[in-house]
């Protein structure tokens, strides 16, 4: 096996991340620990942003208020509503980033897709819109392998990234990932938000898919996994657990789909055959333990 050292911190190679210290996207709020002391705590704010189709009003979603036009442009993405080939002549975002309208040169279909809505698993109550299979049963993801190497020089990188997460919790990150190397990091109070952000800088950027590596810090569900064959990504990664579902999804679509990947640990329950374990695990480090609070809290 090649030996790989991680470095002690990671150096910030993103090309897209929020910045935590937007004054935007935080507030501090006052309250009472379990002492009865008094302290002020890190907070991230969640405001509605309407999304338009043309003239068509598609969906209100619950979000940070960052991104919009990468947020709107991957949910219309991922919901079958906009395809990779559409011509995109405007993104137009009100003063206030409560609406958000994406005009299309041609006339869209999306009034089929509206009739079936599907309520997920995913947080604030995610939507899929149309056929919830549509995705799984066209899938054609490319075999890309994954050296564990990349894996875990990736999840200390993104760990040791300031972020939102680290700075107040309550909010949910997504990284596109390529190889050893972390591309875009987006963060929202629904994981399918920050997931949205990122198809939509992907298609604003025409970033193909093939060999990339998307990884969260959500659940495995089956939202997340359609949301990623839809996007064509054929390695799915989060700190977190899965669901059955998740997991048979994964597997008839064909995803690499790995779960609690957390310092030296990880497990693989789809596409393990892909995975090359190419990494010294004398030469990994545990996940610190200050990599993992939420919520800074500080007195008064």
């Amino acid at each position: 096996m090649r030996k790989v050292k991680i470095v002690p911190e990671a150096e910030d190679e993103y090309r897209v991340r929020p910045d935590p210290d937007d004054p935007k996207l935080t507030v501090r709020v006052a309250g009472v620990d379990q002492t009865g002391a008094r302290v002020k705590t890190g907070v991230v704010v969640e405001r509605p942003l309407t999304i338009f189709l043309n003239r068509q009003e598609i969906v209100t979603a619950m979000t940070i208020g960052d991104y919009p036009e990468y947020l709107a442009l991957g949910f219309l993405l991922n919901q079958n509503m906009l395809r990779l080939d559409d011509v995109v002549t405007a993104v137009e975002c009100d003063d206030d980033l409560e609406v958000v309208v994406v005009r299309t040169k041609r006339a869209t279909d999306y009034e089929e897709k509206l009739k079936k809505k599907v309520q997920t698993s995913g947080c604030a109550q995610g939507t899929v819109f149309g056929d919830l299979m549509e995705a799984i049963e066209n899938a054609s993801l490319p075999k890309a392998e994954l050296r564990t190497s990349w894996l875990y020089a990736l999840t200390h990188k993104i760990n040791t990234t300031p972020s939102l997460y680290l700075e107040a919790g309550a909010i949910h990150g997504c990284v596109l990932c390529e190889q050893d190397r972390p591309l875009v990091y987006m963060e929202d109070v629904g994981r399918h938000n920050a997931v949205d952000k990122i198809a939509g800088w992907m298609f604003r950027n025409n970033v193909r898919p093939d060999d990339k590596i998307f990884y969260t810090t959500g659940r495995l569900t089956s939202e997340m996994v359609i949301k990623t064959v839809r996007m064509g990504i054929p390695i799915l990664v989060s700190r977190s657990g899965f669901t059955a579902w998740g997991v048979e999804l994964a597997r008839k679509a064909g995803l690499t789909l790995i779960g609690r990947a957390r310092g030296k640990r990880f497990l693989a329950l789809s596409g393990e055959e892909r995975i090359v374990f190419d990494q010294d695990l004398r030469y990994v480090e545990d996940e610190s333990a200050k990599h993992r609070r939420k919520a800074a809290v500080h007195e008064d």
